[in-house]
């Protein structure tokens, strides 16, 4: 413990901690003791195995705790607290956000100071790093998601003038607990509303090539804060290897989200269980992280900027669409606005990202709808123009003033329930001009539902 305190004063540590250096300090050298006398008795990892016939591989069981997470911070220096072999499956419990602090009870000037008082850490709570043996820098981490199980609770909040999409349209805070009914696989929001849960982990990735500590907040080409509705159990996500064992944390767990969150908040939860099934693919080249669904693989474009994010996200997917269907990527960029159906997956985490659902069968094309009103089933808005940041902003302000009138709901609601259900669709996609319909669906409305 001594030496692990010594270690952690030496570093060169940020600004923000402040008062709080000597509790952060006590529960790092904490962690650090724990996970190196992890790497230095195998034993403890071999306590982590269990037998499970249903699972392949060799089953290994990780706890969220001290020891086992980190809050707002990855580091590819970070000791494992655990080690796995190709083809393992590991599951893993999380935390909710800020070491288990965002929960029933807890007022917004409680989360609103969780934030304040730590600026320079994301609030997300990290389970891992799980280091996978003969993982090497430039192979690919496959990790399918098996199972994902939450707790009985989640909360959505908009943190007072702070953060989002529209904090100066926002400045006043809520913050809403709801009840997951895993038996109905829905949440109540509010009387007579009621949303359908979609568990899945919003942060899923690896190290970092760069050393140093970094905040869990922005994604990257190592993954982590996706924000990918589409990655639920079934799912495949695959993420390129930085250092060696790879080194995968998940967190930010998600009960339901829409494509945009826009008040910087999901049905933010925990995992009970969140089952991954970890191997090395070997001679595979991957830039970006790339997903996988029954029917699609889904190529990922982030930036500051949507409109360069939308870019690299047409990079990514003609790169993919040319392997796949063995064409040039000249052909394939040209292909693409028939095939590929892309989505606003979030924009409040820095950097923001556009995901392209395109279809594994290679003669087929897309079906997606893009309405620009309100029909039977969606209340729509739409907009167009050449800056997509300003389009999704007219779209997504436009959808909550439009439930205000429509459904009488208040502000601080309807700005929550379009963060974890409205779907942004890109209609267009070109650079002269960008199309973008946002789409509520009337059934969340118990009354609107039909039979």
């Amino acid at each position: 413990m001594r030496s692990a305190l010594k270690k952690l004063f030496r570093m060169k540590l940020p600004k923000w901690l402040g008062l709080g250096l000597i509790v952060g300090a006590i529960a790092f050298a904490t962690s650090a003791f724990a996970q190196q006398a992890l790497e230095i008795n195998p034993k403890l990892t071999a306590q982590m195995r269990v037998t499970n016939a249903s699972f392949p591989g060799t089953v290994h069981l990780l706890p969220a705790t001290l020891e086992t997470t980190q809050w707002g911070w990855f580091n590819n220096a970070q000791p494992p607290v655990l080690s796995i072999k190709s083809g393992d499956t590991v599951v893993v419990e999380t935390m909710m956000h800020s070491h288990n602090q965002v929960v029933p009870g807890k007022t917004i000037e409680e989360l609103k100071k969780l934030r304040t008082d730590f600026p320079g850490r994301g609030p997300h709570t990290l389970t891992g790093p799980i280091f996978v043996e003969s993982a090497e820098p430039g192979d690919v981490l496959k990790l399918r998601i098996l199972r994902v199980t939450p707790r009985s609770y989640a909360a959505n909040f908009n943190l007072p003038g702070m953060f989002g999409l529209f904090p100066d349209k926002f400045p006043d805070g809520q913050v809403k607990y709801l009840y997951l009914d895993m038996e109905r696989k829905v949440a109540q929001f509010s009387k007579g509303i009621e949303i359908p849960l979609a568990p899945f982990p919003g942060t899923l990735g690896v190290a970092r090539a760069e050393p140093g500590q970094y905040s869990s907040v922005p994604p990257g080409p190592y993954g982590g804060n996706l924000d990918i509705r589409d990655l639920t159990a079934g799912s495949t996500l695959y993420l390129p290897v930085f250092v060696k064992g790879g080194l995968v944390w998940t967190g930010d767990s998600h009960a339901a989200q829409g494509n945009g969150e826009i008040n910087l908040t999901a049905l933010e939860t925990a995992f009970k269980e969140l089952v991954l099934n970890i191997s090395v693919v070997k001679g595979q080249k991957l830039d970006f992280p790339r997903g996988e669904t029954a029917k699609d693989w889904i190529t990922i474009g982030i930036d500051e900027d949507l409109n360069k994010a939308l870019e690299n996200a047409k990079t990514e997917t003609a790169k993919f669409l040319a392997d796949q269907r063995k064409i040039s990527i000249a052909d394939a960029a040209k292909l693409m606005p028939q095939v590929s159906d892309c989505r606003i997956s979030q924009v409040v985490n820095r950097v923001r990202g556009i995901h392209c659902l395109n279809p594994k069968t290679v003669q087929a094309k897309k079906t997606v709808q893009y309405p620009t009103i309100s029909n039977a089933e969606y209340y729509v808005t739409a907009a167009s123009g050449k800056d997509l940041n300003a389009v999704m902003k007219s779209a997504s302000i436009a959808l909550i003033e439009l439930l205000q009138k429509k459904e009488k709901m208040t502000r601080l609601d309807a700005y929550g329930l379009t963060s974890m259900q409205m779907d942004c669709r890109l209609s267009k996609l070109t650079a002269e001009e960008k199309g973008l319909s946002c789409l509520l669906p009337k059934s969340l409305w118990v009354g609107k539902r039909t039979a």
